[in-house]
């Protein structure tokens, strides 16, 4: 056999695409949710006669139009197939009772990049409690976690959630979507009628793909999710929405590279170098200049530091995107001492708390790059600490 997606494993499927054909359909999907063809999900469940009542769209929108955070997608009729296409990233952000009324089966299939800062998995969680509430069957249709196995970075703190920390994940958890369906439902105790449809052929440890199928073509999830190395990165860019250095927007590489006008790229590196090497080990780091486009430091010419991970150096095991990014700020600290880091705005629908705190589940990095006491050693102690017990934790749940 060769790696299938798990709407292909369903296509493939006569009993559970007849099964389907007798009951009111609903669909989760974004511009990536396709067959191995190539073909939407939408588009090959209607052509295989399933009867696709009402689709959803979760941040970024069912076509991923909107490009930046903070974007509202708007409802609309879906030309092709004259069916509703609710956005869950507008008013709601949680399906309500009557987006579901009269549905009996939730198809769920969004590409995720294996972070809990990406909202997909906070909509799959969301949807996960109302067709329990709801008596709604809710089947995942897999996809590759591009980011593989490995995890790093902290665990989202008891009260601490938001829409950007559904749930007490650490930052790069190392799961599928239906790995961490089977999570939620275990862990938040629901009874949600929960079906996986698991994908075929699926190695996330095989050394040629480290999470994503050898020649399987990448389609971007949300309009910055332009490559494999984007995903691998992201678990530890994403920090820098939170602060006022550039993670590339408005560049051909967002979120590979962290950097602005007055970034001192080659100290932090030689500071990292000598004060904790391994979180520099297992991708290759290249300092660069670059300008924005737009979004941060517009049209200003930045120094940077951009992250390569499709080189034979390249080893997921060792490479710590989280800690890398972190270590870039406590550096950045130590050198300037005075530097503005945290941006402070309106993220994500939380006004109450600043957005790096948001972003990482807790003021735990935040507190630990501006505390001059603070030291390399022991922030990498509280992450592996944490990393080991997640390890034991997620096993059960592992479909591959």
């Amino acid at each position: 056999m060769t790696f299938q997606f798990g709407i292909n494993q369903l296509l493939n499927s006569s009993s559970e695409t007849d099964y389907l054909k007798r009951k009111r359909c609903a669909l989760v999907a974004h511009p990536a949710s396709v067959t191995a063809e190539l073909g939407h999900s939408l588009d090959a469940l209607f052509a295989a006669g399933i009867d696709i009542k009402v689709a959803f769209g979760p941040q970024h929108g069912m076509r991923g139009d909107k490009q930046d955070n903070m974007i509202e997608t708007s409802d609309f009729l879906d030309p092709t197939h004259q069916i509703p296409v609710i956005s869950l990233y507008s008013e709601h952000r949680r399906p309500t009772e009557n987006m579901l009324t009269n549905l009996d089966v939730i198809l769920f299939d969004l590409q995720d990049i294996g972070c809990r800062i990406y909202t997909y998995i906070a909509t799959l969680k969301y949807f996960m409690e109302a067709c329990d509430n709801n008596n709604i069957e809710i089947w995942v249709l897999d996809r590759p976690n591009p980011a593989g196995r490995p995890t790093d970075g902290l665990r989202l703190e008891p009260g601490a959630n938001s829409f950007v920390g559904c749930d007490e994940l650490p930052t790069r958890h190392g799961l599928t979507m239906g790995e961490l369906a089977l999570w939620f439902k275990a862990t938040n105790n629901l009874s949600t009628r929960l079906k996986i449809i698991t994908m075929a052929d699926y190695y996330p440890e095989e050394k040629s793909n480290y999470g994503w199928p050898a020649l399987t073509s990448w389609v971007n999830p949300s309009p910055n999710a332009s490559s494999v190395n984007m995903a691998r990165c992201f678990s530890g860019t994403v920090l820098l929405e939170g602060t006022t250095l550039s993670e590339g927007r408005g560049t051909t590489i967002p979120l590979e590279i962290i950097g602005a006008p007055d970034f001192p790229a080659n100290e932090i590196l030689a500071l990292l170098k000598e004060q904790a090497p391994h979180w520099l080990a297992g991708v290759q780091l290249r300092p660069c200049y670059y300008e924005p486009t737009f979004h941060k430091h517009q049209g200003k010419l930045c120094h940077g530091i951009q992250i390569h991970t499709g080189s034979e150096q390249y080893n997921h095991d060792q490479f710590k995107p989280y800690r890398f990014i972190a270590g870039c700020l406590k550096a950045l600290r130590q050198i300037s001492p005075d530097y503005p880091i945290w941006r402070d705005f309106y993220y994500e629908y939380e006004s109450d708390r600043l957005a790096i705190d948001v972003i990482n589940g807790g003021p735990a990095l935040r507190l630990w790059v501006d505390n001059p006491a603070a030291n390399f050693t022991d922030f990498d102690q509280l992450i592996d600490t944490q990393v080991q017990a997640w390890l034991a934790e997620r096993t059960p749940y592992l479909l591959y």
